[in-house]
């Protein structure tokens, strides 16, 4: 005979109560509680909620997006300001006024900072750095609006970017890979080929048809993890961290409230941050998931961790808020938190509103080191010819040049001289290694750097330096047209002198 099977128990109508119970996943919702069950402890739930209601009450709130759109202007029609007379004027005075000085001199060898036309026409570049889980890929998905669309960088608690990825505007959505972007000359990123094959593996670039990156790039970088070495990665982190910072026109320094320690591997991240100070902004992420006391004492402890590392006399911009697209956590201010992201933001579209005056900066900044390492090189050079003599042995005679330049007054006569500023002045270390792989016999005196048709070198790129870019500022600084300035107004046209050849 087979056993009787067991008959699910029948609550009666009087046991079948309504009861609040209260969902893991929202908040209180209704429900009918049964009795356990008296014949199998498996037969049935002891409480039953419906699950369209579980659903509705566990789909987290939405944060509002107007004073995004409207602090970076996604809402307005007018098109972009056409800069593209300015920035051809721009690169007709870097290569016929800059590069011939920066190559004859090989300035590129001392700074390893070679600027390609790619780079002036880019866009203004916004760098995300910090340690790893900290929301920088979440704030970006939440500054362009991607979370829950095909284009949203993928985030976790766990350390998820492993790649510098560059995120950029174009028609349609795509993914680049890091060797086609270095091999594209029309891009700013053909610098990194020189990273090598590794790192460009570790290079991706997206592309999404989106307003804000009409007019900015955003590139998230790998997590800081502390306990990883430079060799487990394959490639030189920090020079390629430099590169980046090197064009950033902002920096993100994003912490959250459980990563504060401070390791070698970001020490040695704000060293190459030195100099950059004004650009740097500390976003102290995921502020809404603690108290105001804790939030007082983390706040604290951040500064503590990095008062070390800044060394400037006025503290650095921290913003505290929580960058994602959630409502703020209940019984936090909220007030507090929109008005950190909206100065933020605000610092953000200033960025972009100047981005062409940072990149004319940018560009006269260059201007100035490239003659202060050609006066520093023609210096050297002439102390060379002083000391020799014929029974001289050359190399002893530069090697003491170049061991003890303060001996020979070579940094002291430039700044005698030449009007340049003691802090424009480079580390007189790093000339001992540009010496070592150039040898000072390959370069020329200045003063035989002239031509009858195309003038002096020094001489043209102090024109530029005083009066080409400062001009063109000007014209964009007035609302003036880019596009009509001309050698005719400025007078850049004109024949320099060469003050070496005889009249």
């Amino acid at each position: 005979m087979f056993p009787r099977q067991p008959q699910p128990w029948q609550s009666p109508p009087s046991l079948q109560e309504p009861l609040q119970k209260r969902n893991p996943a929202g908040p209180w919702v209704r429900g009918v509680c049964a009795p356990p069950c008296p014949l199998t402890s498996s037969c049935l739930s002891p409480c039953l909620f419906p699950p369209e209601e579980v659903e509705d009450a566990s789909e987290p709130t939405k944060r509002d997006r107007s004073h995004l759109e409207s602090t970076l202007k996604l809402n307005e029609d007018k098109p972009a300001d056409d800069f593209s007379g300015a920035l051809q004027r721009l690169r007709k005075i870097y290569h016929t006024s800059i590069k011939p000085l920066e190559q004859s001199y090989r300035y590129n060898e001392l700074r390893q900072h070679e600027i390609t036309d790619g780079e002036i026409t880019s866009k203004p570049m916004v760098l995300f750095l910090g340690p790893w889980s900290v929301g920088k890929s979440s704030m970006i998905n939440y500054l362009l609006g991607l979370d829950d669309t095909p284009y949203q960088l993928y985030t976790g608690a766990e350390p998820t970017t492993s790649e510098f990825t560059v995120i950029m505007h174009g028609p349609k959505l795509k993914t680049i890979e890091g060797i086609v972007m270095a091999a594209d000359s029309s891009r700013s990123f053909s610098p990194l080929e020189k990273f090598g094959q590794n790192f460009l593996e570790k290079l991706i670039g997206i592309e999404v048809p989106h307003k804000l990156l009409e007019r900015v790039t955003f590139v998230d970088t790998p997590g800081i993890i502390e306990n990883r070495k430079q060799q487990e990665r394959g490639y030189p982190f920090n020079d390629v961290c430099q590169w980046f910072i090197d064009r950033a026109d902002l920096i993100f320094v994003v912490f959250d409230p459980t990563k504060l320690d401070v390791g070698l591997e970001l020490e040695m991240l704000f060293r190459q941050l030195k100099g950059r100070e004004s650009q740097i902004r500390i976003i102290l992420n995921k502020a809404d998931s603690l108290a105001t006391q804790e939030l007082m004492r983390v706040y604290g402890a951040l500064f503590w961790s990095l008062a070390p590392l800044i060394n400037v006399t006025e503290p650095p911009r921290v913003y505290v808020s929580s960058f994602w697209p959630q409502e703020y956590h209940p019984d936090t201010h909220k007030d507090l938190f929109l008005k950190e992201e909206i100065s933020l933001l605000e610092d953000l579209n200033q960025v972009i509103e100047n981005r062409m005056e940072n990149k004319i900066a940018f560009i006269r900044q260059h201007a100035i080191r490239v003659r202060i390492h050609a006066l520093l090189v023609d210096r050297y050079l002439q102390t060379y010819k002083d000391k020799m003599t014929f029974f001289s042995d050359g190399e002893l005679v530069f090697r003491d040049i170049v061991e003890d330049p303060d001996k020979f007054f070579i940094f002291k006569s430039i700044l005698a001289k030449t009007n340049v500023s003691k802090f424009d002045l480079p580390n007189r270390e790093a000339y001992k290694d540009f010496f070592g792989i150039n040898p000072i016999t390959s370069f020329k005196l200045l003063s035989q750097q002239c031509s009858y048709m195309g003038g002096c070198f020094l001489e043209k790129i102090e024109k530029a330096i005083t009066r080409e870019l400062p001009d063109l500022l000007g014209s964009i600084g007035l609302g003036k047209k880019p596009n009509v300035l001309s050698c005719d107004i400025t007078g850049c046209g004109e024949t320099p002198k060469n003050r070496y050849r005889k009249p």
